[in-house]
């Protein structure tokens, strides 16, 4: 004999109700990417004025990449664990991971001028605006170009690793434009997917918290990676 309790039946929303949802969870997953910013922002300007942490970074190899090797460890563990975690748990290894990166990230200071830095900030931000009104707004469904992106998105990591090696100018200029592309067009595709996730996780609950986070993050890896690829454009060294 079954003793579960019957499944629910499905309850059709109106779409004011559904816009209302959709509104709801979008708009937490956006006040959690912008707080992952924020965090970067001012991990990165602490690390920047404390010169004996930064010098140390610099000049630490070991140090440096045992950092990213952490930022890495955080983004899997919290992926493969986000089901088995509270919300508030989640939501701290988000910052703890923004945090790690802005202090990785400080070492762009050292680099580039402040006002080259901001101004490719502008131009992310305004890109990263325009594609998400693009995935929030169309009718095209952009989940068939999916699998297209990340497989051309490890394609890009791949030729990254392999040019760190040769140091080749023009494989270098290729991955950089070639993967301003990619990131735009997971912007858009991260954003479509999100918002039809909406619907099925709802606007309120733990498991809307969790995706919420889940879908932050993935926004905020999307913006990071389109600012860095834009700098190497952009930007103007010391």
């Amino acid at each position: 004999m079954n003793n579960q309790a019957p499944l629910p039946l499905p309850i059709s929303l109106s779409p004011y109700e559904q816009d209302e949802i959709q509104r709801g969870f979008i708009t937490r997953v956006y006040a959690w990417m912008a707080l992952g910013l924020f965090v970067t922002a001012a991990a990165a300007l602490v690390t920047v004025m404390t010169p004996g942490l930064l010098m140390l970074i610099v000049t630490n190899t070991m140090l440096f990449f045992g950092l990213l090797l952490a930022e890495l460890i955080v983004v899997i563990a919290l992926t493969a664990a986000i089901n088995r975690l509270a919300p508030a748990v989640a939501g701290l290894a988000f910052v703890f991971y923004a945090a790690l990166n802005g202090v990785t990230l400080s070492i762009l200071m050292m680099v580039y001028t402040s006002s080259s830095i901001a101004e490719t900030f502008v131009i992310a931000a305004a890109t990263f605006g325009v594609m998400t009104i693009f995935g929030l707004t169309t009718h095209w469904d952009l989940t068939r170009f999916g699998s297209l992106l990340f497989m051309a998105l490890f394609g890009l990591i791949l030729a990254t690793v392999f040019n760190l090696f040769f140091q080749n100018p023009a494989v270098y200029w290729i991955t950089t434009y070639a993967g301003i592309l990619i990131f735009i067009g997971l912007i858009a595709y991260d954003t479509q997917k999100l918002k039809n996730m909406s619907l099925a996780v709802g606007a309120d609950g733990e498991v809307s918290r969790k995706a919420s986070i889940m879908g932050a993050l993935a926004l905020y890896l999307d913006f990071i990676n389109l600012f860095l690829l834009l700098l190497r454009i952009f930007g103007r060294r010391k």
